[in-house]
């Protein structure tokens, strides 16, 4: 319900709003020219005012009839109530307290000043714990010789309460007229800056006051940067004989450029090493990629301003220029957004400064992957023309194709193919994944893993090798031996194992490698919870025949049987989880449709170890052109069958063949 009290609080505040807006009246031929000349008056831009009309201008005919707008011009109200709330709170800081939040103290002032006939009094209250104004100081300095007469109740209220900034007349003195001081107004050749320069007053004589130096002003037709501030504090604090500046003409202020605002680092230069949170550096981190992905903000154009215009102290306006505009650099795979400013990334990529246009290269090409690149993450697709050096990392979205060799490194493309053309050494301690398929001469003592095929020309040496799809290994010397590979489908190779023995080979096919994996994983950890209760269990059936026979257990080994009984529910709760994980992936790779099957068109060399599903055969005998397949329980052996035409020719995505 609106009461009267409420629009009561209303109208105080619109009225305390009117009473802080600064407004000018202005003549000029146009709209345009009176708000440029009133922006400069008020010390603001044209786009913050508001303006209303007294008398509507004509441009006339031919130069003939032609009467100039006369506009009252105004700030915009939430412009000025905002900067009312900043300049408080800036004199709060500044002004009411100290670095460190404590009040500052300043002790009160008072000036005595003779204007005319009268003797005026000033007098500022202390701030803080400052020390207030001493009546008996003041009533020493207005008691003078030549003193007529002091309204001493008028001096005690105002040293009581100060004067709220003015002077206040306190008594009449004997007054010299021709003792008063003088002053003269001299205006700099540029009209931007009126000084006054003042001779003392001689006995008995008037000093100057701020009335005489605003009526000095006007008289010299001074309209434009009249500071009263200044004035005030000549006033209180008369300069003799040296020019004291009271007014100053506003300076035309040229309007910015049109700008870019990056957001990258535009010099390479200034891309440093990652360091840890402790400070450590890794120089394999060298950081030296700016990722970004399709739809990102690369720069935005800030636009150029608008010149402020000045004027002179009698009003002449001062023309600004506006700032200049600049096209936006764009480069490749980069575009526009809505707002015709910002520039967004077409693809995922790197963003770089091409020949000073933002471009976003989905394809980076190195020479090799070494100590001087640093590990490489990259959004896109990477080309390394050389070899990718042990113990480097290469991490990239879309496809990697290394035209030479890799060694005991980690290369994973999230969602690309992989190709090495010279081969994988890993060492024991390589790393290589595909989200899609794998092109290698040769691996050797490496994991690797592919979301669907791997195909190798030479061999697979003494490495661990998942596909999600099929493993083809099919060049004159195609061998596999050594090692473990999975595949969900079918295995390829000229010749597995090798006629002296040495290491274990297995194939597997027939199941969903990551399902088996994981289901190895869990029989290995219920094995170890088992083993880890019965000791647990043990200790427990301990310290309780301890308790039964003792009637009661010390404090420590109370707590420890707490923390044995709370660590049995774990394990039981743990292994409950793990048998139900265990036979659900159990049922899921007994459900799978597909079969497998692993074909050698050369030499099956005996001591190979075949799985096919959760059924195993291991070579006896030397086999040769076979097919292992899975028929009513058992594995049997076949006549080989090649693989598909489309399996023979497949070749990877968007591969460069460089």
């Amino acid at each position: 319900m609106i009461t009267l009290e409420n629009i009561r609080t209303d109208m105080q505040q619109l009225l305390e709003q009117d009473q802080n807006l600064r407004y000018v009246e202005v003549r000029a031929d146009t709209l345009e020219e009176a708000l440029a000349d009133a922006a400069a008056q008020l010390n603001t831009r044209p786009m913050m005012l508001e303006y209303e009309v007294l008398e509507q201008g004509f441009k006339g005919f031919a130069g003939m009839m032609k009467k100039p707008w006369f506009l009252r011009i105004y700030e915009n109200t939430a412009l000025t109530q905002k900067t009312l709330k900043k300049k408080k709170s800036k004199d709060i800081l500044s002004g009411a307290f100290e670095d460190e939040g404590k009040p500052k103290d300043i002790d009160g002032i008072f000036y005595v000043r003779y204007f005319g006939s009268q003797i005026n009094l000033k007098v500022i209250p202390p701030v803080g714990k400052g020390v207030p104004v001493d009546l008996e100081s003041v009533m020493a300095r207005v008691k003078r010789s030549d003193t007529l007469s002091l309204e001493e109740n008028v001096i005690k209220k105002t040293v009581e309460n100060g004067s709220d900034g003015e002077y206040i007349p306190i008594g009449l003195y004997s007054h010299n007229q021709a003792g008063d001081a003088t002053f003269y107004v001299e205006v700099s050749n540029d009209e931007m800056k009126a000084s006054i320069i003042a001779s003392a007053p001689a006995i008995g004589g008037a000093e100057i006051s701020a009335d005489r130096i605003m009526k000095m002003l006007d008289a010299q037709r001074i309209v434009v940067g009249i500071n009263k501030e200044y004035i005030d504090s000549f006033v209180d604090k008369p300069v003799y004989g040296t020019p004291f500046v009271v007014a100053e003409g506003t300076e035309p202020v040229d309007g910015r450029d049109a700008y870019i605002a990056y957001n990258f680092e535009t010099d390479r230069s200034k891309l440093r090493i990652k360091e840890t949170e402790s400070g450590q550096v890794n120089f394999k981190e060298l950081n030296l990629i700016q990722n970004v992905i399709e739809g990102q903000t690369l720069a935005q154009k800030i636009p150029a301003e608008r010149g402020r215009g000045g004027k002179t102290l009698f009003g002449r306006y001062l023309e600004a220029k506006n700032g200049k505009d600049i096209h936006i650099p764009l480069g490749k795979n980069v575009n526009l957004d809505t707002d015709g400013r910002t520039v967004l990334a077409a693809v995922n990529g790197q963003v770089l400064l091409v020949n000073d246009k933002i471009t976003v290269e989905p394809v980076m090409e190195l020479e090799s992957v070494n100590i001087k690149t640093g590990n490489i993450t990259f959004l896109g697709a990477v080309i390394i023309k050389g070899n990718v050096e042990d113990g480097f990392d290469v991490h990239a979205s879309g496809n990697i194709e290394v035209h030479g060799s890799v060694g005991s490194s980690r290369l994973e493309a999230d969602n690309g193919d992989i190709v090495v053309s010279r081969g994988i050494m890993g060492k024991d301690k390589g790393y290589i994944k595909a989200g899609k398929s794998l092109w290698a001469k040769f691996i050797q003592n490496c994991t690797v893993e592919s979301e669907e095929f791997i195909i190798v020309q030479d061999g697979i040496i003494n490495s661990t090798v998942t596909a999600n799809k099929k493993v083809l290994v099919q060049g004159k010397r195609a061998s596999i031996i050594g090692g473990h590979i999975f595949a969900t489908e079918e295995i390829y190779a000229k010749n597995v194992g090798n006629s002296t023995g040495g290491s274990e080979t297995v194939l597997e096919v027939g199941f969903d490698p990551k399902a088996k994996k994981r289901l190895d994983e869990l029989i290995a950890l219920q094995d170890t919870r088992a083993k880890e209760l019965d000791e647990v269990e043990l200790n427990i059936q301990t310290l309780q025949n301890q308790k039964k026979v003792r009637r009661t257990l010390s404090h420590e080994k109370e707590e420890n049987l707490t923390a044995l009984i709370a660590r049995q529910s774990d394990i039981q709760a743990e292994t409950e989880e793990m048998t139900r994980e265990i036979q659900e992936l159990q049922t899921y790779l007994r459900e799978l449709k597909v079969v497998g099957k692993i074909s050698v068109s050369g030499t099956v060399y005996s001591g190979v170890k075949i799985f096919i599903r959760d059924i195993k055969e291991e070579v006896r005998n030397e086999s040769k052109a076979v097919t292992f397949f899975y028929e009513n329980g058992f594995i049997r052996y076949g006549k080989y069958e090649p693989p598909s035409e489309a399996d023979t020719k497949r070749s990877p995505d968007g591969y460069s063949t460089n």
